[in-house]
């Protein structure tokens, strides 16, 4: 079987685990603190905050920004339905708009439509490890006072070209960065998240909100030579990061630059096997974006039934999964009505399928797809012509 994903982890990721289970400090410790300075550093931001996973980090970002009834939030519906999810957490409205159909990226002209008094902030997804448009979007939230946050899920290793120089996704351009470390995504602590910023006080609020509004974290308590009595200042939330998972982090940090690497060769390679079927929409870096290729999706040839595609190809031990979820066509949000069709993101779902890639991906396994879509189709278009 090719798996749709498969997670580098190797002795070095399981020696960091060990001893930091010998240390004797496994819960948010010395490693979760090492691993926000390294995330920080690489990245360019000033501050960065470990959480328990992504979704748990959207929630800490629109909280500390006191977000909540009334206030609505716009983003994508073509995404995880985390991100919509956090915004109804805080008892606030998401209003989802449409997506760039070459990025499968929030469409700010879109997002300009829809702000009305209410919006506060606008979360844009890095979808599948491609940079969105953050400098359309950086105007247009600076124009009408609102917050951008980035939901880079997906995003750690992805670049983006500001005033000549590549930028770290991560590196501060809207308030806050929000990332994910599921066995998914390019590096993994198992589960785990990430928030970075360049404000000091939202960073503050991060890390008392992520611990029960404790006034002293544990670190400073434990080690500190006199009797320290902490207090809890707002209802926090118990959002920590485990240390053993920080130490795996580390190791995963040092593989990145790597990691990327080799994923956007086999993009490359992908698009060499596929890029001349007719039909066949392959995904294309704007020239001012770098992905770390979380994701590779495919957009199908009209008139291809998508499930039977995907079925042929697991029976032939391929793994793929259907294009990114909509959110507004789930039971929760079902009575959510969109302030303009969301056509672009319905034909992501429905006609593109996610195709296999991880860094340890053979040329052979990665050919192996290749031929296997290709012939696929191919049936299709001779079962068309045939009619």
């Amino acid at each position: 079987m090719i798996p749709i994903a498969l997670p580098l982890l190797a002795e070095e990721e399981a020696d960091a685990a060990r001893a930091a289970v010998l240390s004797g400090w496994v819960s948010q410790g010395p490693q979760v603190a090492a691993f926000e300075r390294d995330f920080a550093d690489l990245v360019g931001a000033p501050y960065a905050c470990a959480v328990s996973n992504c979704t748990i980090a959207l929630h800490l970002a629109l909280a500390a920004l006191e977000i909540g009834p009334g206030d609505e939030v716009i983003t994508a519906s073509h995404s995880f339905i985390a991100t919509a999810n956090c915004i109804r957490y805080c008892g606030a409205t998401p209003v989802f708009v449409d997506i760039d159909p070459g990025t499968y990226n929030i469409d700010p002209n879109r997002v300009a439509e829809a702000i009305t008094p209410r919006t506060r902030a606008v979360i844009a997804v890095h979808q599948m490890g491609m940079p969105c448009d953050l400098a359309a979007l950086v105007t247009l939230a600076e124009r009408h006072g609102i917050i951008l946050i980035e939901d880079a899920a997906c995003a750690a290793g992805s670049q983006i070209r500001v005033d000549g120089d590549w930028d770290c996704i991560g590196k501060p351009h809207g308030q806050i960065a929000c990332f994910s470390f599921h066995p998914r995504k390019v590096i993994t602590t198992g589960e785990g998240g990430m928030l970075t910023t360049a404000d000091a006080k939202l960073d503050h609020k991060f890390r008392l909100l992520r611990q029960h509004g404790m006034s002293v974290p544990d670190i400073v308590r434990h080690g500190s030579s006199q009797v320290i009595f902490e207090d809890y200042l707002v209802v926090g939330f118990n959002y920590r990061m485990t240390d053993i998972q920080a130490a795996v982090g580390r190791k995963q940090l040092e593989r990145l630059p790597e990691l990327v690497s080799r994923r956007r060769a086999i993009a490359a390679r992908y698009g060499e096997l596929l890029g001349n079927f007719e039909g066949l929409r392959l995904p294309a870096e704007p020239d001012w974006a770098r992905s770390n290729w979380q994701s590779y999706c495919v957009g199908l040839p009209d008139r291809v039934d998508q499930r039977t595609v995907m079925q042929s190809l697991l029976d032939q031990g391929i793994a793929t999964r259907r294009g990114i979820m909509c959110s507004h066509r789930e039971a929760p949000y079902a009575n959510e009505k969109p302030r303009h069709d969301l056509q672009q993101s319905e034909l992501a779902q429905d006609h593109s399928i996610l195709l296999p890639i991880y860094a340890q991906m053979s040329k052979e396994d990665q050919e192996r797809v290749g031929c296997a879509l290709r012939r696929e189709l191919q049936a299709y278009a001779l079962q068309q012509a045939a009619r």
